[in-house]
């Protein structure tokens, strides 16, 4: 799609009430509700069919799946950066706009993103409707070139390509220091005969506490009787 016909569909927002399907479509990605709830509020006064992601790489999915007018993207994602997400974006084709959304702290990081990426505006946080419209007319601009995805492979150097379901499981990377474990219905080699020595156990020894308590109480017995018989003592009447 051209400017000229995003221009148009913005017009057409503004001057003709729309409908689900001729108004345009802003895909939000990003992991704050806050930030969520404003630019939200912000393009629903727009007029905009507006799609929600929180997760870097599903919304690469979801730019496949709606081919969005505007993407406006945050850099701070779960699972896949805003940066990669948007040059994975723009590999896919299509002529979508992109903005990119940062926290002050972020603003060099922003600015570079942007060229790396080709968006037409990046917006510091917290977005507010006065930002978006002292940015408008920047964000109808002509989409910049996206130099960055000549070095997507050596930003993102992991295998962009997921596994299809009947490739069965992929093995794990293994942990610094441990070897790799094999995967479920591995053959795996012998291992090498270990001589275990047989540790045997010693007899236990009869329990003679109990009998030599019998025999002193025995002793002690006969003594007393003993000494009861001489000493004319009666020990019991």
């Amino acid at each position: 799609m051209c400017d000229g016909y995003f221009r148009e569909m913005i017009h057409m927002a503004y001057v003709t009430p729309t409908s689900e399907e001729t108004a345009p479509t802003v895909l939000i990605v990003d992991n704050n509700p806050m930030s969520l709830m404003r630019l939200r509020e912000v393009f629903k006064v727009r007029e905009f069919n507006v799609e929600i992601c929180e997760d870097g790489d599903q919304a690469v999915d979801e730019y496949i799946r709606l081919d969005p007018e505007l993407v406006v993207i945050a850099l701070d994602l779960p699972t896949l950066d805003g940066h990669i997400a948007a040059l994975e974006m723009r590999e896919h084709g299509g002529e979508s706009r992109i903005v990119f959304i940062a926290a002050r702290r972020l603003a060099q990081l922003a600015e570079d993103a942007s060229h790396s990426a080709g968006a037409v505006a990046w917006l510091e946080k917290p977005i507010s409707s006065a930002a978006v419209e002292e940015h408008w007319e920047q964000i109808l601009g002509p989409i910049p070139d996206a130099p960055g995805l000549e070095d997507l492979d050596q930003l993102y150097p992991e295998d962009r390509v997921k596994p299809e379901a009947d490739e069965g499981l992929m093995p794990l990377p293994p942990l610094p220091g441990m070897p790799a474990l094999p995967l479920p219905g591995a053959i795996l080699e012998p291992l090498p005969d270990v001589i275990v020595p047989v540790i045997s156990e010693t007899e236990p020894k009869p329990k003679r506490r109990v009998f030599k308590l019998l025999v002193v109480g025995i002793l002690a017995g006969i003594g007393y009787l003993a000494y009861a018989y001489f000493s004319g003592v009666v020990p019991f009447s």
